[in-house]
Formats: C-alpha cells, sequence, structure tokens
C-alpha cells in the first residue's frame, strides 16, 4: 500500500466531550423541568376525558388497528402480562440514562446530538400535555381494555385522583416510545456493527408494551415519531462522527493518494521556482 499516515489531530475527545458537571447539571435540570412541566398539566380531568374519546374515534375512523388486539396476546397469561408491566415500569428511564452515559464516554460528539435531540422532543411533549391532556384507554371504559397494571403489577402509579407525582392524562405523545425510538436511532448512527439495526427492537417492544397494557393509544406514538422525526431535521448530525474522532489520541488516518499526489506535485513546483 502506498497510503501514508499521519496522527489525528490531539485532543479530539477532550474538544467533543462536555465537562461532565455542566452535562449532570443540565440533565438534573431538564428532569426537573419535565416533573414541574407535568404537574402544571394536571387538573384537567374532563378535557383529559373529552379528548380520550376524540382520540378513540379518530382511530376507529382511519382503520387503525385496535389496541385490544395486543393486549389480548398479553393476557393470554399472567407471566407475559408481568413481565410487560416490569418493562414499561423499569427499561424507559435506565434504559436512555444508560444510552447517554455511554454515549459520553464512548462517541463523545453524538452525545451532544442526541443529548439536543431529546432535549427538543421532551420539550415539544411537554407543550403538547399542556395543550392537549389525554386520558390513557385504560382509563377509558368504552375502550373495554384492562388496567394490566393495576390487576396483574407491577404498577408505577396510584389513583389519578391522589397521585402527585405524575401526570396521568399526558398520554399524548408517548415519551416511552420517542425516548426508545431516539435510543435506536443514536445507537444506529453512533455505531458500525452489522447488528446494530437490531437496536430497532427496543422502540418495537416498548410500542407493544404500551399499547397492550393500556397506557396509550396508537396516536401517542405516531405523533411522538413526528415530533423525532422533527427534531432529527432540526438538529442534524456531527460533521464528523465519532465512530473515527472519539477513539484514542494519536491514531493514524489515512491520507487518500489523491491527496498525497497534490502535495507532491506542490512539492515539485516550489523546487523547480
Amino acid at each position: 500500500m502506498n497510503a501514508r499516515t499521519e496522527p489525528a489531530p490531539a485532543g479530539s475527545d477532550a474538544i467533543a466531550r462536555p465537562p461532565l458537571v455542566r452535562e449532570l447539571l443540565l440533565v438534573a435540570g431538564l428532569f426537573l423541568v419535565y416533573k414541574l412541566g407535568r404537574q402544571l398539566a394536571t387538573g384537567h380531568t374532563g378535557e383529559a376525558f373529552h379528548n380520550a374519546y376524540r382520540v378513540w374515534d379518530v382511530e376507529r375512523a382511519v382503520h387503525l388497528p385496535g389496541e385490544e388486539a395486543v393486549q389480548s396476546l398479553l393476557l393470554h397469561g399472567d407471566g407475559l402480562v408481568h413481565v410487560a408491566n416490569t418493562y414499561y415500569a423499569a427499561v424507559h428511564f435506565p434504559a436512555t440514562a444508560a444510552f447517554l452515559i455511554w454515549l459520553y464516554l464512548r462517541r463523545p460528539a453524538h452525545y451532544v446530538w442526541a443529548r439536543r435531540v431529546l432535549a427538543a422532543v421532551t420539550a415539544a411533549a411537554l407543550v403538547l400535555h399542556l395543550l392537549f391532556p389525554l386520558a390513557p384507554p385504560r382509563m377509558l371504559a368504552a375502550t373495554g381494555l384492562v388496567d394490566t397494571a393495576r390487576v396483574y403489577g407491577p404498577s408505577v402509579y396510584g389513583s389519578p385522583a391522589t397521585d402527585s407525582l405524575s401526570n396521568q392524562f399526558a398520554a399524548m405523545p408517548s415519551l416511552h416510545f420517542g425516548w426508545a425510538l431516539m435510543v435506536a436511532v443514536g445507537l444506529i448512527v453512533a455505531t458500525r456493527s452489522r447488528w446494530r439495526w437490531l437496536w430497532l427492537l427496543h422502540p418495537l417492544l416498548t410500542l407493544l408494551v404500551i399499547v397492550g397494557t393500556a397506557n396509550h393509544y396508537w396516536l401517542d406514538a405516531i405523533v411522538a415519531t413526528g415530533l423525532l422525526g422533527l427534531a432529527l431535521a432540526a438538529i442534524h448530525l456531527p460533521h464528523r462522527t465519532v465512530t473515527t474522532a472519539g477513539r484514542a489520541q494519536g491514531m493514524l488516518v489515512p491520507v487518500q493518494p489523491q491527496a498525497q499526489a497534490r502535495a507532491e506535485e506542490q512539492a515539485l513546483a516550489g523546487a523547480g521556482r
């Protein structure tokens, strides 16, 4: 091989990776805003149920598959529905946190991009939660769906009348699905393994879980997908992917033959002057 190698610019990791303390404060601040926003959206019970009937009617009008078809699969056995409830309760936040931590440590430029996308999607979702309160299908008698978490456990929600920790009328969009889809997209973009497309199983399982447990409508996931698409279109990937730039400092980078030839021509021209 004729290609030469040159050392990559030193300190690329340090430049791309934001200060840890600042990031911890930023993420904590975003979480507090998220919780505060959900609390501001409480107290709209009548409007939330009215919107729920509207969403249910729209889904039937456009012939979306019934949520009960997914739930019937889960209800074939207590063990399966218990696993689904556990997935809903235990995977959402830890999976997203692990995703951000891994990007911060291994793909710092992708971390900044992913964190911005997640923040944008979450902010847009909070606005929709305020403007369009929505009762989940488990609360809507017309759906005929079972509140699987209450019946089979485990449940992360208390009674809507006394639950002060969460806003149960914030079904649309589904941040469970939006965040899961972003985790898959981020890992597919930031890695080069031939198996990386299997990360799409995470949002797929999340979709089946949120619908099968009657915590969300199909439209909640569709709207979350639309918000994520808008965020991805507005917040571009870094010009230089960290798959190469984020490795050890001093890594040797091949010089393309065309660039090498141009450099030699310029050197010969300068020598002949």
